[in-house]
């Protein structure tokens, strides 16, 4: 469905980044609620290989 455009490296920063940014969301609910939900955006990306931002910019990391 979507074409790979977000090599493996990135993926894996990606996924480990986003979930370094939820569990911050996690550990302060009060005052960081939002960094959850911004966290999970890096996670689902590397998860998928598709960055939907790189489609208009022409990026492709994936080799």
């Amino acid at each position: 469905m979507f074409c790979i455009n977000v090599g493996k490296f990135e993926r894996i920063g990606r996924v480990i980044l986003g979930l370094l940014i939820f569990y911050m969301g996690v550990l302060h609910p009060m005052e960081a609620r939002l960094w959850g939900f911004i966290g999970l955006v890096p996670v689902i990306t590397g998860i998928l290989g598709w960055c939907p931002l790189y489609l208009p910019l022409k990026i492709n990391t994936n080799k």
